[in-house]
């Protein structure tokens, strides 16, 4: 496609430069064409950059060979090599300065491009690089400006000049634009002019913003204070203008720019502005007013627009005049474009044209290759004339670029254009065997691009080529292209155009087919019906067959809503439940890819008149059936509709039945819209059809209509074959090949039956055949295990065949593997994971469709006491082709065996030779038990089991253990390393009358496994006050030993803990099915063993054991028939039953808030009293308080009621520096509102005046007892805070 776009591209250079009578090569089809350079992009004249960014100065040309690049600054060569700061593009004259290093005020010249190849030079404008601008606003002290109502106002802005000139705009403090208006307005240096003033006016933000394009930067001036007095306001006065002064004035502008004038005139009431042109009338299309008719804007100046205009500004009181001359001066332009590359054979002649004009008139100089004509060699074949070059009788060798420029006062044009002498025979470049589509009676443009030097002469000629098309209907272009005015249907065929020149001759060929038009035969009738009916616009079309068609409608020329009442067909549009807003015109378009056809109707929706209630039925059924039309596969069935009984027919229901097959069974064969009395139905050969319609409505189906009569169709061949063939095989020699069979209906005809069709997939083997009926399958006996075949199953009856049917794929039957997968590996990749490996299976030797491989696999015995398990193998299946798989779940530190097996749709393969690996040692599990004896003031004793699952060899034991206060707040944890042989140890120097929290993991080369916890507290000591009961997980306790038979349990053990009963054993009997039961110990007769199944397992936490009771806990190995076979003995638990946790309300963070607010409020009232006795004297209780100062009496401060740290963790650790009494409580008294639940004992009231009564000293409370003890004294208010700080 690109490539298709590219000589597109290029031939539409070639039709445009034969008409010019010259020729530009075209590189980019003809390869090796020598080639001038051309320059086909460069910056513009004046380049303005953005001096945060690199500068890039482009040049780039063309030519064969490609061209090199070199430049000039200031007139000067620039040596790109000796600058670090700039490179140049590979293969291309672009520059690229790197501004990181370099100054860009360096860089700011004129640089001029030159491109050369060894037939010309050309050369770039001369570009001249100026950095944006963009000063910063001078700093200014601006005074506010005080005026009276009504006077004219000027405030200017005179931003900072920038490169290029800022856009101007005015705004407020807010960022918002200031409101203009015919009173207020911005001119077109960027003050802002008020025509008279208002007391509105008034306000201190009137904000000059200026906006630097390049940069994006956007710079502001200091506010302006405008401020209006209304005391004395101006009279009213007649206009006079603020711009321009005076009378007249002038202004000149260039051809092609933009003219704008402004007249802004003052006067109160405010002025209106309008304007003239004296000498002429204003260019309607190129002219707009802007800023409220101040500014009249001319665009694409021409010299047409030179003259005087008149500005009048008008009010009640009088106008004023001003007229402003224009003068239209033109930079050069050219007439009839550039001078155009000339490729010229040798001996041939020529010209280059510079035609260019300008105000005033330019001058025009010409060079070859850069030099000045005159400087360059003598050419005896070349003559400068003014404008023009003229080559006679040019020679190889004579190529070059000659450049053209033409300047006057107010700019320049520089062109380059080549002659290029060449020797080529002609090639046509039109795509070959084209074909050209044509309307009938519309323009044919048969196109026959070329290239050749001399330049081709083109001939056409058609089919047969008897005469060459130059006359009479053929019209024949300068560029080669055939124009055939009105083209006809007998016009269509093959054209060749023949192009030659002194060199050879070209042909190409080309096809041209006229297509009838589309026309709309039928158009769609303007409709007026009743809101809540149906409307259905008709529009038939005819068009050529071979075109594709696409119907569109438009409502109001625009798409048609999203509605489903709006329903498209192939030709017509329906509109169900029509709406007021359905109303309009509506369009339908046919359009093919060549031309299109349209027409028109339109939709008047009415109100229907109101009418009495009316009753809804269903309608009555449809009468008089008729078939036309009649054809081998369709007929054409009309009815007409029964009475709608006020509900509008929605659809039409076609129903057949077919005596022939199914004689008795109607069948829904089609529906159509209920505006619709016809329907061509499709039917199919051999079948006796007899139709009748159902008609529809918001109420129902009406009843069938009377049957048509019988329309039997031919039979015929089957129209197509069997669905669903596929082969495989129920043995290992048979192939079954199956298929979907037809119905009657399929058949199209007597004495169906189908060819069956098998052949093996290999080279040229032959096609078996055989004809089954009255079945959907054939078996093929005595066939290779599993060999592909190729099968068809064609549809035949007694008028021939079905259509070649596809060939179908299928495999005789499959056969188990006879070969088991090679070289078997494992890698062990960790303790619990190994990777397997094999070899594939060769696919012959699996004989079927390979479905995977499986992995057997099974533990031998643990590495650490050899004692075999019982084997249970586990499969792992890998579906697919795969050669290797992981092995999860494995047990740490043990032997496994494994082999390998591939299976396909019938079976497994053999084994491989069984391998065997070793797992590593992992973490171990936690100890068996952990119980605590030997309780002691400060020692006790921990015995503990090792680990049931070991998972290598034990190393040693870690313990750790700490302190657990009274609030459950951890301690600092002290840890014990101990011996793998050890299984007890004594604590010592513990404290007393302290619980504390015992961890216990076991170790392995690979690290420390999971921990056993227990807890317990050292015996209280007898001087304490109250007796603390040690509390201790009970050891498990065996009941009195039993003879039983042997069982395949051992090490059964317990532990509990906060999580529930641990229950832990070893198990080697063969049985699958393991629960563990248990059950309370002094349960009555009736109550059952609960269970838990721990298939796989050989430990499980009972979890929801009530504490305080005692249970019953065994092992219990059933069989297939869940009959006990093996039971361990009984395990006595015991769960002990532990105080709940409460949490001490004085450690509670709303409690402590509530103290400090309480706390507050007392300080509050406190210095309110003082405050108080100071205004109204002294009350007795201040006396006492000077008499009895308290020593210990310190200010409250706003710190002493911080909350403590809240800890929420599963050791439900207290507030830190929380003090609690042992017993768990804080002593209250019997008022919930007295100071004394707080304080020390001892009674204390308040005055009704609020001031308190009572002592209010006292002794501070010790921190170092274990339980507070209550004072005798009285409460005082201090003293109530020093108690609240001793919770807080």
């Amino acid at each position: 496609m690109m490539e298709r776009r590219r000589m597109d591209a290029a031939l539409l250079v070639l039709f445009l430069g034969h008409f010019a009578t010259a020729l530009e090569v075209p590189l980019d089809l003809l390869e090796g064409l020598p080639q001038p350079p051309t320059i086909t992009h460069q910056s513009p004249k004046d380049y303005i950059i953005d001096p945060r960014e690199n500068i890039i100065i482009h040049c780039e040309a063309k030519g064969k060979p490609h061209p090199s690049f070199s430049w000039t600054r200031n007139g000067t060569h620039f040596d790109i090599d000796q600058d670090p700061n700039v490179t140049m593009r590979p293969h291309s004259g672009t520059l690229v300065v790197d501004i990181s290093r370099a100054k860009v005020e360096n860089y700011e010249c004129v640089y001029q491009c030159t491109a050369r190849n060894k037939h010309g030079t050309a050369v770039s404008n001369n570009i001249v690089v100026q950095q944006s601008r963009s000063p910063l606003w001078s700093k200014e002290k601006i005074k506010p400006i005080v005026v009276r109502e009504g006077v004219s106002l000027v405030l200017p802005c005179r931003p900072p000049a920038g490169l290029p000139p800022p856009i101007i705009f005015w705004m407020d403090n807010y960022f918002q634009r200031l409101p203009q208006s015919s009173r207020v307005s911005q001119s077109l240096n960027g003050d802002l002019y008020f025509s008279n003033v208002l007391q509105e006016d008034s306000r201190n933000d009137y904000i000059c913003y200026a906006r630097f394009p390049y940069t994006q930067t956007i710079q502001q001036k200091q506010p302006i204070t405008v401020k209006v007095l209304s005391k004395d306001p101006a009279d009213e006065r007649k206009p006079n203008f603020l711009i321009p002064s005076g009378p007249s004035s002038s202004k000149i502008v260039l051809r092609g720019q933009v003219l704008e004038m402004e007249c802004i005139a003052e006067g109160l009431p405010t002025p209106e502005i309008s304007w003239t042109k004296v000498s002429g009338d204003l260019p309607a299309k190129r002219t707009s007013f802007l800023h409220y008719d101040r500014t009249l804007r001319i665009v694409n100046v021409s010299e047409s627009d030179a003259g005087d205009y008149r500005c009048t500004a008008r009010n009640m009181l009088g106008s004023v005049h001003h007229t402003i001359h224009v003068t239209v001066k033109a930079a050069p332009y050219w007439i009839r474009g550039p001078p155009s590359n000339l490729v010229l054979a040798p001996g041939e002649n020529g010209s280059l044209t510079c035609r260019a004009s300008g105000t005033p008139k330019p001058s025009i100089t010409w060079a070859m290759n850069g030099i000045p004509i005159e400087n360059s060699p003598k050419d005896l074949s070349r003559k400068v004339e003014d404008d023009t070059i003229i080559f006679t009788d040019v020679q190889t060798g004579s190529s070059a670029v000659y450049q053209c420029n033409v300047s006057n006062d107010y700019g320049y044009l520089l062109s380059n254009a080549f002659v290029n002498v060449l020797s080529e025979p002609p090639r046509v470049l039109t795509q070959a065997n084209k074909v050209y589509q044509i309307i009938r009676s519309h323009q044919a443009l048969l196109d026959c691009a070329s290239f050749g030097s001399p330049i081709p002469k083109i001939t056409w000629f058609k089919d047969s080529r008897s005469s060459t098309l130059d006359g009479e209907p053929y019209i024949l272009h300068d560029n080669g292209t055939l124009e055939i005015p009105i083209a006809q249907a007998h016009n269509s065929g093959k054209y060749t155009c023949v192009a030659g020149n002194t060199l050879g001759i070209y042909e190409n060929h080309v096809y041209l087919e006229v297509k009838e038009p589309t026309r709309i035969l039928k158009q769609p009738d303007h409709k007026v019906v009743l809101r809540g009916r149906s409307v259905v616009f008709e529009c038939t079309v005819k068009h050529d067959p071979s075109l594709i068609p696409t119907m569109t409608w438009l409502k109001d020329d625009g798409e048609l809503p999203d509605d489903e009442r709006l329903i498209v067909d192939s030709d017509s549009l329906t509109i169900t439940d029509v709406t007021e807003n359905d109303a309009g015109e509506y369009t339908c378009i046919m359009n093919t890819t060549l031309d299109h056809d349209s027409a028109r109707a339109v939709l008047t929706v009415v109100e229907a008149m109101p009418t009495p209630a009316v009753v809804y039925e269903r309608p009555d059924p449809p009468t008089d059936l008729e078939l036309t039309d009649h054809k081998k596969r369709s007929v054409q069935l009309t009815w007409t509709p029964g009475d709608e009984h006020n509900s509008p027919i929605q659809k039409f229901l076609i129903q057949y039945e077919d005596s022939l097959h199914h004689r008795g069974h109607w069948h829904n064969l089609t529906e159509v819209p209920g505006t619709k009395t016809t329907a061509h139905l499709k039917l199919s050969p051999y079948v006796h059809y007899t139709f009748r319609v159902l008609a529809l409505n918001a109420v129902n189906f009406s009843r069938p209509s009377f049957p048509s009569r019988v329309f039997k169709t031919e039979p015929a061949a089957p129209d197509e074959n069997p669905t669903g063939v596929q082969g495989f095989g129920t043995e290992h020699d048979n192939l079954v090949i199956s298929w979907k069979p037809l119905s009657g209906l399929q058949s199209n005809g007597p004495g169906l039956h189908y060819k069956v069709m098998w052949r093996q997939k290999t080279a040229n083997s032959e096609w078996n055949t055989v004809t089954v009926a009255n079945n959907s399958k054939f078996v093929v006996s005595g066939t290779p295990t599993f060999v592909p075949y190729e099968l068809k199953v064609q549809a035949v009856n007694d008028y021939g065949e079905g259509p070649e049917p596809p060939i179908a794929h299928g495999h005789s039957g499959e056969d188990l593997p006879v070969a088991a997968p090679e070289n078997v590996q494992a890698m062990v990749l960790n303790s619990t994971l190994a990777e397997v490996h094999w070899d594939p299976v060769p696919s012959k030797l699996i004989r079927g469709h390979l479905k995977g491989f499986k992995v057997y696999y099974w533990r031998e015995h643990s590495l650490h006491n050899h004692n075999p398990h019982h084997v249970e193998n586990k499969i792992l299946t890998f579906s697919g082709n795969h050669s290797h798989g992981m092995l999860p779940g494995l047990h740490p530190f043990s032997l496994y065996s494994f082999n390998v097996r591939v299976f396909n749709g019938k079976g497994e393969g053999p084994h491989s030779p069984t391998q065997q690996f070793e797992t590593p040692e992992g973490v171990p599990g936690a100890p068996t038990s952990l119980q605590v004896t030997n309780f002691n003031l400060d020692s006790l004793t921990l015995e503990w089991s090792p680990p049931h699952v070991r998972n290598g060899r034990i190393t040693g034991y870690t313990l750790k253990y700490q302190p657990v206060n009274n609030s459950y707040e951890l301690g600092p944890v002290e840890e014990l390393a101990l011996a793998a042989n050890e299984t007890s140890v004594t604590l010592s120097n513990l404290k007393y009358s302290t619980r504390y929290k015992f961890y216990l993991n076991a170790k392995t080369v690979r690290g420390a496994g999971p921990a056993i916890s227990q807890e317990a507290v050292t015996i209280m000591d007898e001087g304490n006050t109250q007796t603390s009961h040690p509390i201790a997980w009970s050891p498990p306790h065996r009941p009195p030993h039993k003879v039983r038979p042997v069982s395949p349990f051992g090490n059964v053990s317990s532990s509990v803990g906060e999580d529930g009963a641990l229950i832990s054993w070893e198990y080697w009997g063969p049985e699958k099915n393991v629960y563990v039961e248990y059950i309370v110990e002094k349960s009555e007769g009736e109550e059952e063993w609960q269970k838990e199944l721990v298939n796989g397992s050989q430990n499980i936490m009972l979890k929801g054991l009530k504490g305080g009771l005692s249970y019953r806990v065994r092992l219990v190995a059933k069989g297939h028939h869940d009959q006990p076979l093996h039971r361990s003995e009984e395990l006595l638990v015991t769960v002990p039953a532990v105080a709940s946790r409460q949490v001490d309300i004085a450690t509670q963070g709303w409690f402590i808030g509530l103290m400090c607010a309480i706390a507050l409020l007392i300080l509050i009232l406190l210095i309110i009293c003082f405050i108080q006795r100071n205004k109204g004297g002294k009350y007795p209780v201040k006396e006492k308080e000077d008499a009895h100062t308290d020593p210990e009496f310190q200010p409250m401060k706003d710190d002493d009621c911080t909350f403590g740290e809240y800890s929420d963790n599963e050791d439900h650790k207290p507030l830190k520096g929380s003090r609690t009494p042992s017993n768990g409580t804080v002593k209250r008294g019997d008022s919930d509102d007295s100071l004394v639940d707080y304080g020390e004992g001892g009674d204390g009231q308040f005055n009704e005046d609020g001031s308190f009564i009572g002592q209010y000293s006292g002794k501070s409370v010790s921190r170092d007892t274990a339980e507070g003890h209550e004072s005798s004294e009285a409460p005082s208010p201090i003293n109530a805070m020093n108690s609240l700080n001793s919770f807080v």
